[in-house]
C-alpha cells in the first residue's frame, strides 16, 4: 500500500504528514486489496480542503471530499468518510440475502438419524 500526500497552495508540513499517514494507514484494515491512497490538501482563503483518493483492486476508486477551518479535523472527516464508504462496500459484497451459507445447506440435506443398537444411517 501506498500513501501519497500533497498540497495544493499550501506547505505540507512534518507534523501534518505524520498525522495523515497515521490517520490513512489504518484503512488497510478494511479492505485487503488496496493499493494506493492520495491525500490531497488544498487551501483557499478562508478554508481547508481535503480530498482522499483510495484506489482498490478490481474497483472504482473511493473518494472522500471534506472541508473546513482546520486541517487536521477536516483530515479526520474526510477518513471518517472514507470509512464509512469502504464498509458499505464490504458489507454489500459479503451480504447475500435468501442464500443460506453452504455448512448450513449441507447440514440440511444430510440429517444423521440415530438406529436403535447406535448406528448412524445418513437420510436424504
Amino acid at each position: 500500500m501506498r500513501i501519497k500526500i500533497t498540497g495544493r497552495h499550501m506547505e505540507i508540513t512534518d507534523a501534518i504528514q505524520a498525522y495523515a499517514e497515521k490517520k490513512v494507514a489504518r484503512l488497510g484494515k478494511f479492505h485487503n486489496r488496496l493499493s494506493d491512497i492520495e491525500v490531497i490538501f488544498e487551501s483557499t482563503k478562508l478554508e481547508k480542503r481535503v480530498e482522499i483518493i483510495l484506489k482498490v483492486d478490481h474497483h472504482a476508486p473511493f473518494v472522500a471530499q471534506t472541508s473546513h477551518e482546520d486541517a487536521y479535523a477536516c483530515l479526520d472527516a474526510a477518513v471518517d468518510k472514507i470509512e464509512r464508504q469502504v464498509n458499505k462496500f464490504k458489507e454489500k459484497t459479503h451480504k447475500h440475502k435468501g442464500q443460506v451459507s453452504t455448512a448450513v445447506a449441507s447440514a440440511d440435506v444430510l440429517d444423521v438419524q440415530e438406529i436403535a443398537d447406535g448406528e448412524t444411517e445418513l437420510i436424504q
